[in-house]
């Protein structure tokens, strides 16, 4: 159970978009080719790939930034580049994706590129174009003050380190005192074994492999024991290096939030992988936010979780859209019934990612005044045409403008809530109106659906829902259940 679920949902539908955050670190230029493996060559025994297309996207800490802005923060990336066409693409490519690109240009250095070639859904081959070593003192100095210059406006920091001359121990220091100081957290991928460069950071993250390295630890297999005694060697890590707590990877056992005295583990989400390049940088990304947000780091851990279990099912380093991550959520969110009864402007917003998931949404409406078993084979049958149901429920006033001033008996939260707690109901709004048709319009249900004790012609918005190629369904009521039926029951008894 995902810890601060209601306020996770709402930072990701409302407050993510005002979220700003900047990364640091090695920015490189992403290039794929796709194509076809068809056989084997006869100049050597090596598969030949018939291209069928080409696609690039920013990659290294770019693509950290590309996972925050998929899920609808403002993102700003500082890094060096080349003075080459690579260099103007990857800056294009990240303006292009809603990026702000503070590229220094470093002369003699060239924008750093990684090469792709795909054969299918399985990577045949991967070319690295790049010139490691220091940079002029003149480039690291004009990377920092750009830096500084942006951190104000900022609500997180990620150092983002490939070891390809970005992050150095001074670099590192000054960005992170200057956060520090503004209250500003910071969260380090890192790549050095040596986490001394990273001293006063929030948190860093590190892989499995990264994490062994940085306490020497060596093992042939992570069992159960070799795990405790790694995650205790990395508790001691906190206050040596004056973080805050320790974030680790730790591949197919999930993800691991070390704190002095505590280790809190999120269990890796079952999915099929088909690769699991730029998974680090999706974790990061979504912890970040989450921070940023002022969730607790376990619940960020938690969410980082499920995001990483996206992405790894994606070929390619492909960033994590914020439908997606919502749509990964559906099943915890079904077990807590008070986080599907929304208002209007929350409604609209889950409807729009919902369509964007490629998901069918299903509304039907009514009182629901002493839900029974009618009600329920009606929104059971109704789930069943699409992906999600919205139930929109009749006001308190609305009841008692068509049923008189002794209805409703049960109240409208009551009804909301009881209507949320059924496994066939994603979402649940009160409308105030005669009837609903100004929430039909705004919702734009793909099927609209009522009791069989309607008739096309009687069935408010069904006109409108087949105007824009939607569909009108009735399903059959069953006999002898009313809300009239009971109230007359129990009065006679």
């Amino acid at each position: 159970m995902i810890e601060q679920l209601h306020r996770v949902i709402e930072e990701i539908e409302q407050e993510w978009c005002h979220r700003r955050l900047l990364v640091v670190g090695d920015v490189m230029l992403d290039k794929y080719i796709w194509g076809e493996v068809g056989r084997i060559s006869p100049e050597a025994p090596v598969p030949v790939v018939r291209v069928t297309r080409q696609s690039e996207q920013p990659g290294g800490a770019a693509n950290v930034a590309m996972n925050m802005a998929r899920l609808g923060a403002e993102t700003m990336v500082a890094g060096f580049s080349g003075d080459d066409e690579s260099g103007r693409l990857l800056a294009s490519s990240m303006a292009a994706n809603g990026i702000v690109p503070l590229l220094t240009v470093s002369k003699g250095f060239p924008t750093i590129t990684k090469l792709r070639i795909l054969g299918g859904r399985q990577q045949m081959l991967r070319l690295d174009s790049e010139r490691l070593g220091d940079r002029e003192q003149c480039d690291y100095d004009a990377l920092v003050e750009n830096v500084l210059a942006h951190l104000p406006s900022c609500h997180a920091v990620v150092l983002s380190d490939y070891a390809k001359g970005v992050l150095t121990p001074a670099v590192c220091q000054r960005v992170i005192e200057a956060a520090r100081r503004a209250g500003i957290p910071v969260l380090v991928d890192p790549k050095s074994a040596d986490f001394t460069r990273y001293r006063g950071a929030t948190t860093i993250c590190p892989n499995l492999g990264e994490l062994s390295a940085a306490v020497r630890f060596t093992s042939p297999e992570l069992n159960t024991s070799d795990l405790r005694v790694l995650l205790k060697a990395a508790e001691s890590m906190i206050p040596a290096f004056a973080i805050e707590f320790l974030t680790a990877t730790l591949s197919e056992k999930g993800i691991a939030l070390v704190r002095p005295g505590n280790c809190f583990m999120a269990p890796a989400m079952a999915r099929q992988v088909f690769d699991v390049s730029g998974a680090g940088d999706t974790v990061i990304a979504v912890l970040a936010l989450c921070l940023a947000s002022g969730l607790s780091p376990e619940a960020g851990v938690e969410m980082a979780n499920v995001a990483a279990g996206i992405v790894v099912g994606k070929v390619g380093t492909v960033p994590v859209e914020k439908h997606e991550l919502l749509a990964a959520l559906a099943p915890e969110l079904a077990l807590h019934a008070e986080d599907k009864v929304l208002a209007r402007p929350e409604l609209l917003r889950r409807v729009a990612l919902w369509k964007a998931n490629g998901e069918q949404v299903v509304f039907t409406n009514g009182c629901f005044d002493l839900l029974h078993v009618g009600h329920i084979a009606v929104l059971e049958q109704a789930h069943r045409f699409g992906d999600r149901l919205i139930v929109a429920v009749n006001s308190d006033a609305s009841v008692r403008r068509l049923k008189g001033p002794r209805r409703p008996i049960v109240g409208e939260r009551e009804r909301c809530r009881v209507l949320a707690a059924l496994a066939a109901v994603d979402a649940v709004v009160i409308f105030d109106e005669s009837t609903p048709l100004e929430l039909i319009v705004a919702v734009q249900p793909d099927v609209l659906v009522k009791g069989g004790d309607y008739t096309p012609e009687t069935i408010v918005g069904a006109g409108e829902v087949r105007a824009w190629g939607g569909q009108v369904k009735l399903v059959p009521t069953v006999e002898g259940f009313s809300t009239t039926r009971l109230i007359e029951k129990g009065l006679g008894m």
